[in-house]
């Protein structure tokens, strides 16, 4: 008998995120291809080449698979601004890092941010909302919370000059955002990395 051998269950458990991880994959390809409105799970599991029933039985319907891959898009996009943002000492630094490191996701994950926006405008919340009315001020996303925290630290230190942090804070991310939501014969005209260079350098200026 092998001691070293996993449980029965952790075998189980470890297949069971394998497949959640596939058709959470499968779905962010299949809304980057034909958005949320064409998206069915019959679709999804095509994608995947799986059966359609194989997909209800890790998510109940399409919209429980849409909620839980729009916390994880929203996660993995946090965790990948904020753990660079973290490194950096001053407000200055992290200003600029927030910036830079939030436009690289989406030039790195383009398909992800994809996915983010059709789930945004299309899909609702188990109350029936739609994610865009959702009121920030009820329920604080952790990138915004960390921009004006950011904003904040650089005005107590001297870093920042005086401006309305939740305005500024908005400002930033509009023209984040932005860029994702642009016609692509921009994004020709304006690649990602100059977009960033030239949003921090203005954000620079406007922050004093």
């Amino acid at each position: 008998m092998n001691e070293n051998k996993p449980p029965v269950e952790e075998n189980q458990s470890f297949i069971a995120e394998a497949r959640r991880e596939q058709i959470i994959k499968a779905a962010i390809k299949t809304l980057d291809e034909i958005g949320y409105v064409k998206t069915s799970l019959s679709k999804i599991a095509k994608t995947a080449g799986i059966s359609t029933a194989l997909i209800s039985y890790h998510f109940s319907d399409k919209s429980d698979l849409m909620n839980q891959l729009l916390m994880k898009l929203i996660e993995s996009s946090s965790t990948y601004i904020l753990t660079r943002v973290q490194m950096e000492s001053t407000p200055r630094e992290k200003l600029h890092v927030f910036i830079e490191s939030s436009l690289a996701y989406q030039g790195t994950y383009p398909s992800h941010n994809a996915a983010l926006l059709e789930i945004i405008f299309n899909a609702r919340t188990p109350e029936n909302i739609p994610y865009y009315k959702l009121n920030d001020e009820e329920e604080d996303d952790v990138i915004l919370h960390e921009l004006r925290e950011i904003l904040r630290e650089g005005q107590e230190k001297g870093e920042f000059g005086a401006f309305n942090i939740h305005v500024m804070a908005n400002m930033i991310q509009g023209a984040i955002g932005e860029y994702m939501m642009v016609h692509p014969n921009h994004t020709q005209k304006v690649d990602l990395e100059t977009y960033s260079n030239e949003l921090i350098k203005i954000v620079q200026k406007a922050t004093g």
